[in-house]
């Protein structure tokens, strides 16, 4: 019998089992397709490699600002999709290599669950002490007249475009919608966004959904928020989509749509009812802190239990699961989980947003700074977003949250500060390197107290 069987090789299970293997299980991974789950075939890293190239047409649209003057350049949708399979390629090879080095079994198929410490797959009964489920998440299906017409694509299906569309619908103003949104703007596609509630990122702090807003309709990029798709048509040329918003009937025409409202758990093979695996209202399953569902031997993680539904929030969830099999007393720190959104620009986000902390009677203070302000900035010809810090009545750094150049990169220095819950004092002596974007995360702390130092006028 095994020690533990993982069914899932995305971020949450493969980490998983590279950990169990570090402390000694034997462990079987299973993984109907390929290595690496969405993050890494279908989410993640190919919407990050199509990023670059937008942000790489981006800034050849804006030589002229660096005394550059380029003409007759053009874009390769084909050659695109071929760098990004290629990115993923070489990655997935990588966690392959990564996991035989580390002693991980890992068998290809589809596998079904016939009991708490037995599973099926390819005809071979395994048996294992422990079951980690991680099998992630898939898009979301949307109850509109229309979704099945041709032209009307899921997530998975538009990072396999060799053209790119000359206008594009996108129904959804969350992560996914917005980051394919910004890219297809920044490849030549005519881009209109639709969004049922009455804000863009609904879980992010408002300030920056209203921020990101003005941004994208700066880039050309159509946004009606607080309207709903009524349905999806055939018409002459590509497809018709009909909404109900504010002022009334909106049309938009399109040769495709995209369909980016959110995802839902994959739960194939795993024979939740059978097995008496209670879900929440929306599906996903519940778990206790130790990642326990309540069948005694069984575990899930990453996306099959909602919560943050992030690749990284994944792997920590995945070791957190096999060190508490292992004896351990792990810790995942969910205050400090940060996210990032690839649109233009970039946003990062971790800890409480203002209205979190409002919702739980917490009294608390901002700073902000500009990236108008701040000198590496303004030699990028950057300086869109900036950067906002809060803090208790205590001082303690309770969220961090960034719209700009780089952010997701910054935001790293944030979630130090808020997963140590550091103090104002403790940051206000720590010495960044200048110019860099950084800075602007020093006098965000500092402005909470107003004792900001290198703020302009244009920062305020």
């Amino acid at each position: 019998m095994k020690d533990l069987i993982i069914i899932g090789g995305g971020p949450g299970g493969y980490v998983a089992a590279i950990r169990a293997c570090q402390l000694g299980m034997n462990t079987t991974l299973i993984e109907k397709d390929k290595i690496g789950g969405v993050c890494l075939n279908r989410g993640c890293i190919p919407t990050k490699a199509y990023f670059r190239n937008a942000l790489a047409l981006r800034e050849m649209r804006h030589s002229h600002e660096f005394n550059i003057q380029l003409e007759g350049f053009s874009f390769d949708m084909a050659g695109a999709r071929n760098r990004k399979d290629s990115i993923v390629s070489t990655l997935t090879k990588g966690v392959e290599k990564l996991l035989e080095s580390n002693g991980v079994q890992r068998i290809a198929g589809q596998a079904t669950v016939l009991d708490p410490h037995a599973v099926k797959v390819n005809g071979e009964l395994i048996k294992a002490q422990n079951l980690l489920l991680a099998t992630g998440s898939v898009p979301a299906s949307l109850p509109i007249p229309g979704v099945d017409l041709p032209g009307v694509l899921s997530s998975d299906e538009i990072l396999d475009l060799d053209k790119v569309p000359p206008r594009l619908t996108v129904v959804g103003g969350g992560v996914v919608g917005l980051e394919f949104a910004c890219i297809f703007n920044s490849f030549g596609s005519k881009v209109e966004v639709f969004e049922y509630l009455p804000y863009l990122l609904n879980k992010l702090d408002n300030e920056l959904a209203r921020r990101i807003l003005v941004f994208l309709k700066r880039q050309g990029i159509k946004v009606h928020t607080a309207t709903r798709v009524e349905r999806i048509e055939e018409a002459a040329g590509g497809l018709k989509l009909i909404a109900q918003g504010k002022k009334g009937i909106i049309e938009s025409q399109a040769d495709l749509v995209l369909l980016a409202a959110g995802r839902s758990p994959y739960v194939e093979g795993l024979n939740l009812d059978k097995l008496g695996i209670e879900r929440e209202e929306d599906g996903f399953i519940k778990v206790d802190h130790n990642f326990n569902t309540n069948v005694a031997g069984i575990y899930a993680i990453g996306d099959l239990i909602g919560g943050y539904m992030l690749a990284h929030a994944a792997s920590e969830e995945g070791i957190a699961a096999v060190e508490h099999m292992a004896g351990l007393s792990p810790e995942v720190h969910y205050h400090a989980v940060p996210a990032c959104v690839f649109t233009i620009p970039e946003i990062a986000t971790v800890g409480m947003s203002e209205e979190e902390a409002r919702n739980r009677n917490i009294e608390y203070r901002t700073g902000k700074f500009q990236f108008a302000a701040n000198g590496k900035a303004l030699t990028m010809g950057e300086t869109d977003g900036m950067v906002k810090v809060l803090a208790d009545n205590d001082d303690t750094i309770i969220g961090v949250h960034i719209i700009g150049p780089h952010a997701s990169d910054l935001i790293s220095e944030g979630t130090l500060m808020v997963k140590n819950r550091m103090k104002i004092a403790d940051i206000t002596g720590v010495i960044h390197p200048h110019p860099t974007l950084c800075e602007a995360l020093l006098e965000a702390v500092l402005d909470v107290q107003g004792q900001a130092i290198h703020l302009t006028p244009a920062g305020r």
